[in-house]
């Protein structure tokens, strides 16, 4: 059995730079209520046949799984027998990856945020507001990649001497509202008119990286639109999470040491030359930091650190009160419901991310992670009509978030 194993997976890396295609595959959610049925999911998740768009938590909160179609009927099986319902939430991955539009940016800083755009087109787009904004926007250079790629960033600042505020965003490949969200912030940064916002732009120096994780965003592009982790080579396998590879009780949970699963850790923290270098740039930064900001999907939830244990360390109990009132600006111009907690208790105990790595090593005051929109009837695969009127409700939230953080004396604004 294990050399038939290995025979596949060879086959598979010889076919690997094909283009990915995902007719027939569905999206399976199931709710696990016992011990037991936890225990299955969580076997079934180390199998490179399943893909795990949500990892598996405690009993009641829900598993979203994607299976292909010769799967299908064992799968729906297996979970029947063990006592879950699985409901079918998507029903088509291919058709619904059909329906994301990605757009051609024309240059002049025209990007309309109605599409999704390659990162080339984004990195182009940086390039141009720098050179539109001289003095204000530098191009920066977060770290390098495997595939000897730039994160590259922009600075902001409008006056020397301003407290710092780190904007991460495309560290997960596949999740491509991140990115569109982070340069939807660099925009109004530069060009609002809203009073309020307006006050937090022009208090900081922001730092702000749309993708952080250049190779595996490019092979989503590419090759395998649902592709999450790096792009090094394993052996046989590609790329680890770059969300499980800090050095932040790196390997202990939520994570694992198969080079092929989504969630391999790496062989050592900071195995990953994007997470090494990003990591080294931030040290530059982290005595000044009054926030580090984080952007993933899906789920529509505000994550603190940390996720080695669901215990009230550090900041928790303010960065609850900043989060909710955060969450309440956030839901008011479209209804949409965020839940907030730690990332042991909102989702599962997971370790070597980037958040807690920041909050171990420097303490910032405001260290979070949103996962943005929706919480499944997409996943993934975000419709484009919905970027904007997620990224607008992201602005109000982070006006909420500063001005309740500087009640704490965690930021000055003005």
């Amino acid at each position: 059995m294990k050399l038939i194993f290995l025979f596949l997976l060879a086959a598979w890396s010889v076919c690997a730079e094909d283009v990915a295609r995902f007719e027939g595959y569905k999206v399976f959610r199931m709710s696990p209520k016992t011990q037991e049925q936890k225990d299955l999911l969580l076997n079934l998740a180390t199998s490179d046949d399943l893909d795990f768009w949500t990892e598996v938590n405690n009993a009641g909160i829900p598993v979203d799984v994607m299976v292909k179609p010769e799967d299908q009927k064992a799968f729906t099986n297996a979970m029947l027998k063990n006592g879950m319902n699985p409901e079918i939430f998507i029903e088509d991955v291919q058709s619904l990856i059909e329906t994301q539009t990605v757009g051609k940016y024309a240059g002049n800083r025209e990007m309309t945020w109605n599409s999704y755009y390659t990162l080339i087109e984004i990195y182009q787009w940086l390039d141009d507001v720098a050179a539109a904004n001289p003095g204000v926007v530098s191009v920066v250079e977060g770290g390098v990649t495997s595939q000897a790629r730039q994160i590259k960033g922009v600075k902001i600042a409008k006056s020397p001497g301003k407290r710092v505020v780190v904007i991460e965003g495309g560290i997960h490949a596949r999740e491509w509202i991140s990115p569109a969200t982070v340069t939807w912030i660099i925009n109004e940064i530069l060009t609002s008119t809203n009073p309020a916002f307006r006050k937090v732009a022009d208090s900081f120096e922001w730092h702000l990286f749309p993708s952080t994780n250049p190779d595996g965003y490019v092979y989503t592009f590419t090759n395998n639109r649902m592709w999450r982790k790096t792009r090094k080579q394993y052996g046989i396998c590609a790329g680890a999470d770059p969300n499980r590879n800090w050095d932040a009780h790196w390997m202990e949970q939520g994570t694992s040491s198969q080079p092929c699963s989504d969630t391999y850790g790496g062989p050592s923290a900071f195995s990953e030359v994007e997470t090494s270098s990003f990591s080294s740039y931030i040290k530059t930064l982290g005595s000044r930091m009054d926030a580090y900001i984080s952007f993933h999907s899906y789920s529509q939830l505000l994550l603190l650190p940390y996720g080695h244990t669901s215990a009230p360390l550090d900041n928790y109990s303010e960065m609850i009160q900043i989060g909710k009132a955060a969450l309440t600006a956030l839901a008011k111009r479209y209804g949409t419901s965020y839940e907030i907690g730690n990332i042991a208790e909102a989702i599962y105990p997971a370790t070597g991310g980037t958040i807690d790595w920041i909050k171990q090593e420097f303490k910032t005051p405001i260290v979070i992670a949103y996962e943005l929109r929706d919480t499944g009837r997409y996943g993934f695969l975000l419709p484009t009509d919905q970027i904007i009127p997620n990224n607008e409700e992201v602005i109000d939230s982070l006006i909420a978030m500063f001005e309740e953080g500087e009640k704490f004396g965690y930021v000055t604004l003005g």
